[in-house]
């Protein structure tokens, strides 16, 4: 048997973008088949600066994160024992506007890290490593990102199924052999009806803590899922 778990996925309790509601994530996900969604809503400044809950900026980092985190715990209990949640973030940095997945990112690991949007990708990534986390580059030639010094990451998206972005997927496949690094795919999905079965990766094992997701992609015993039609 083999197990379908999502990377990239954001909801509307968090994400400002986010159009999909928790309730809709969980439905739309076990629908599809897959065991396992890391949810990496977007932390940015944006987030804590949304007309959906108020301007939030001012507030302590404390109350920021607190906020970040309940919409995991919410996708959680709602997904109950139909499918492994886990937490994940999308950090965008305030100095290039690129995105960067952290995989098996804690709460505290995220209340250790005050406005950490605002820190030298090279801060980040050392502080991250510390941790034993992994940094991944999300879309890392998408319009408006910036090439980050690959020594700095972990791994790359090489393949994101978002059709609203042009993602240059194919190059980033091969930025990702050039160097070396994790390549992962993410549906990179905003509402119920976008991108919920086109992205992820495929194992020979459910994925049902952050530890396990870790040490998966830290050996690259798993299969990328991409939607055949889209570049690759």
């Amino acid at each position: 048997m083999k197990y379908k778990t999502e990377l990239h996925c954001h909801t509307r309790e968090v994400s400002k973008c986010g159009k999909a509601s928790a309730e809709q994530a969980v439905e739309c996900y076990v629908a599809h088949g897959y065991t396992t969604l890391v949810l990496t809503n977007h932390l940015s400044r944006f987030t804590f600066n949304n007309r959906r809950f108020g301007d939030m900026s001012a507030h302590s980092w404390d109350i920021k994160i607190s906020h970040f985190v309940n919409g995991y715990k919410r996708l959680r209990e709602l997904a109950g024992d139909r499918l492994n949640v886990l937490l994940g973030c999308e950090l965008r940095s305030n100095l290039n506007e690129s995105d960067y997945q952290i995989y098996g990112v804690t709460e505290e690991f995220l209340r250790s890290m005050p406005d950490m949007y605002d820190m030298k990708i090279s801060e980040i990534s050392a502080a991250v490593r510390s941790a034993g986390l992994l940094l991944v580059q999300a879309h890392p030639f998408r319009n408006n990102m910036c090439v980050t010094d690959p020594s700095l990451l972990d791994g790359v998206e090489v393949f994101n199924g978002n059709l609203r972005h042009n993602n240059r997927n194919e190059i980033t496949r091969m930025w990702a052999e050039k160097f070396d690094l994790i390549e992962t795919s993410g549906g990179d999905n905003h509402s119920s009806t976008e991108n919920s079965d086109c992205a992820g990766i495929i194992t020979d094992e459910p994925i049902t803590s952050n530890e396990q997701l870790l040490r998966i992609l830290r050996s690259r015993e798993y299969e990328l899922i991409r939607y055949g039609d889209l570049p690759y």
